[in-house]
């Protein structure tokens, strides 16, 4: 594994007591009315620096980062938020339900990591998972350039098959109260432990040894920190112990119980040929279909529970007719003549299958005269139904906007482990860990 350290972040609160009114989600899951309600309930909260305008993930006016730097500072100096000292980690623990109303708890580890380029390497590197958007790299590199700070940390993954780091974290915890904490509007709490003394450091650097860091989320925002120390680089100010070489993340051993992934649903618009007719008509040399009586909870329900269609079934639904199938593929390994040197594993993914083929053949060549569909990512099907009602959301979306959901099952975290050894990209949007870490409990300077 890349080094681990210690880190002196910025803090609320000097990092003790109840943050709520400070946190937020990261950006890219918030829209305007949702930035707006967390800065009524206290305009210092820190989705002001990051989010500086909306919408999310698009590259926004030079002046929007102009003051959110701005304001940044301005925290900094008025005390709002304020260094520690001495450097420390912080065990991170995040209680939250799942989909069936079970609590559940994940606990993770918030340190800085070396910054290395993506990539296997000897003693473990840095793996990611999913291809990356150029939108959102733009817009995290200019409010990094403006800030000079990591704003919140990349969630990682660590094999941690003898649950060494994960004991470790328990017994943090289980020693005393939490130091720092939040609840979050979700209903998550989020609880942080100052980790100070050398023994617990030296312990955790000892479990990670020689494992790779898989990326579960913050893919831009890891390859932003890259552009950034590379400009440094070139510029020729940066030395070798600058604070832009390492990363801000919590590292989550895959051993956790508490280690759940939600699907990431695709729903589709501005096709100009598009019908559910047209569709399947089109689909029909690759797609296998059985149709499911009901709407989207009903077809929710059928993709989890009928397996007639085998493991790699998913959704689809109709907005304009309200029909609802279950698909698959026609063939056993349907993108082996495409792809033929992309990993089995690869290959096997629903939502590899769904953008390749439903999306860039059927949709896009046949039904859209080969120009680009427009996207929308929910998690969940009452997410879904607001954006075919033509609601705005943090996935997406819009007035006049869907015709086509595409409803899929979670990409399986082994398969996350297989495709990123394989040194392979999983497609956009493959997969959403959750609860997303809060932002806000720890500003990471680069100065």
């Amino acid at each position: 594994m890349p080094s681990v350290y210690p880190f002196r972040p910025a803090q609320y609160h000097g990092g003790v007591g109840d943050v709520s009114e400070m946190v937020a989600p990261p950006y890219d899951v918030l829209d305007t009315a949702g930035k707006v309600k967390l800065l009524d309930r206290n305009p210092r909260n820190v989705v002001a620096i990051d989010l500086p305008h909306t919408p999310a993930k698009e590259l926004g006016p030079p002046a929007a980062y102009e003051s959110a730097a701005a304001l940044y500072r301005l925290w900094v100096a008025e005390g709002t938020l304020s260094r520690r000292e001495p450097p420390a980690m912080f065990a991170y623990r995040q209680t939250f339900n799942d989909a069936n109303g079970a609590q559940v708890r994940r606990s993770g580890m918030a340190c800085t990591v070396e910054m290395v380029p993506f990539g296997p390497r000897a003693g473990g590197g840095i793996l990611p998972h999913e291809e990356t958007f150029s939108g959102p790299k733009a817009d995290r590199m200019a409010l990094m350039v403006a800030t000079r700070a990591q704003l919140s940390p990349i969630f990682g993954l660590h094999a941690d098959e003898k649950r060494l780091a994960t004991a470790l974290l328990g017994l943090v915890m289980a020693g005393r109260h939490a130091d720092l904490h939040a609840t979050t509007a979700d209903g998550t709490l989020h609880e942080v432990w100052t980790v100070a003394d050398d023994a617990t450091i030296k312990a955790f650097r000892d479990a990670l040894s020689g494992e790779d860091i898989f990326i579960a989320d913050g893919h831009h925002r890891y390859n932003t920190g890259l552009t950034y120390l590379d400009g440094l680089e070139k510029e020729g100010k940066v030395a070798a112990d600058h604070p832009a070489r390492r990363c801000m993340m919590v590292l989550v051993g895959m051993s956790d119980p508490g280690l759940v992934i939600w699907p990431t649903h695709r729903v589709l618009g501005g096709m100009k040929d598009y019908s559910i007719d047209a569709f399947l008509k089109a689909a029909a040399p690759h797609v296998r279909v059985e149709p499911v009586a009901g709407g989207l909870p009903e077809l929710g329900r059928a993709l989890d529970t009928n397996t007639t269609l085998g493991d790699h079934r998913f959704g689809l639904y109709d907005f304009a007719t309200r029909r609802a199938i279950l698909a698959a593929p026609v063939d056993e390994d349907p993108l082996a003549a495409r792809f033929p040197g992309k990993a089995r594993a690869w290959r096997d993914l629903s939502v590899a299958f769904v953008q390749y083929c439903v999306v860039e053949q059927v949709c896009q060549g046949v039904l859209n005269g080969n120009q680009p569909v427009k996207w929308a990512f929910p998690h969940t099907i009452p997410e879904v139904e607001e954006i075919g009602r033509g609601g705005e959301t943090g996935a997406g979306g819009g007035r006049g906007f869907a015709q086509l959901a595409v409803i899929v099952r979670p990409t399986p975290l082994q398969a996350v482990r297989d495709v990123s050894r394989a040194n392979q990209l999983m497609p956009q949007k493959s997969t959403f860990f959750y609860p997303k870490l809060a932002t806000g409990l720890f500003i990471n300077p680069l100065e």
